[in-house]
């Protein structure tokens, strides 16, 4: 089977700009409801947050399922604000997040909850708190990550390739995370999902594959146009990546398939982390074969200057020193 890239690149990019705008869109509803583009976790917003589970081991203790509105008239009789969630399989935990609470605040909370729900397990009991601050540098750090590595990412391949080359792939880059965040959007304002220092992880993660795959398509772009000058830079790049589309489509199989085990097995945390990255892997290898390779077409069907002039040949072996 023989994909005619350059030839159905509306179809691409309609789909990419599709996925785009629904992610812009779900931002937008994001950054009015949390005041980010993606809701915020623990990590970076800054607060507490409480995962308490009944005992079950004393007699009629776990009897009935955790009902939200009771845990929240605990909340209420504190005047606290929070969220909080019902957690577990048998609806025996909650999961709650709120401002930072100091030692007495926290015992109060816990008290307050016993009395209206039941004895907790002291040994399954979480408590975890970020100060604003640092939650703060640490979203600082993430996003500087990101723009550094984008930045390398541009000087790596200028010098490696040319200029034009880099500028697509970082266009690449940008699809596959505004897309990724745009979808996790969704799925915050919808499923819960909250941003953590995993997300950041996941995304500098995301950036590297998918800047991999592309490099791999541009090398054969540069060398078709070499061994090839013939050719049109449309028939160049459809037949550059039709070479490597096998090597691509199994390179993110393989990645993905275990991430998708540990989607399936892991637990709640890697879960998020492992979706994250299943995600971007695909958008990743969707950007390098469809948006990266056909934009560096249409650039050099524009101002006509030849694949793999760039190359510089090596001295033959009979050269007179």
């Amino acid at each position: 089977m023989q994909l005619n890239i350059t030839e159905q690149r509306k179809l691409w990019w309609s789909i990419s700009i599709g996925l785009a705008l629904v992610g812009t869109i779900a931002m937008g509803i994001s950054f009015s409801r949390f005041s980010s583009p993606v809701a915020l976790g623990l990590d970076f917003s800054g607060g507490t947050r409480l995962q308490l589970e009944l005992d079950c081991t004393i007699n009629g203790n776990c009897d009935t399922r955790i009902e939200l509105n009771e845990a929240r008239a605990a909340l209420n009789e504190l005047d606290l604000a929070a969220d909080i969630q019902v957690i577990g399989e048998n609806k025996t935990g909650v999961a709650i997040r709120t401002a930072n609470l100091n030692v007495e605040q926290r015992t109060a909370l816990e008290q307050a909850l016993a009395d209206q729900l039941g004895t907790f397990d002291t040994r399954k009991t979480q408590i975890d708190t970020v100060g604003p601050t640092v939650g703060q540098q640490l979203l600082s750090a993430g996003l500087l990550s990101l723009i550094v590595a984008s930045a390398g990412i541009v000087a790596y391949l200028s010098l490696r390739f040319q200029l034009d080359y880099a500028i697509f792939a970082i266009i690449a880059l940008l699809h596959d995370v505004w897309i990724t965040a745009g979808v996790f959007s969704i799925l915050g304002l919808t499923a819960g999902f909250e941003a953590d220092s995993l997300f950041m992880v996941a995304l500098l993660t995301i950036v590297g594959f998918s800047v991999n795959d592309t490099v791999v398509i541009y090398d054969r772009v540069r060398e078709t146009g070499k061994a090839n000058p013939e050719l049109t830079p449309n028939q160049i790049v459809d037949q550059a990546v039709n070479q490597t589309l096998g090597r691509s489509i199994n390179t993110t199989l393989t990645t993905v398939l275990p991430l998708l085990a540990i989607f399936i097995f892991g637990g709640a945390t890697l879960k998020d982390f492992a979706l994250i990255l299943i995600v971007g892997f695909l958008l990743g290898a969707y950007s390098s074969i469809f948006i990266a390779s056909s934009l560096l077409a249409v650039w050099r069907n524009k101002t006509g200057d030849p694949f793999g002039a760039d190359i510089v040949e090596p001295p033959s072996s009979d050269a007179v020193v």
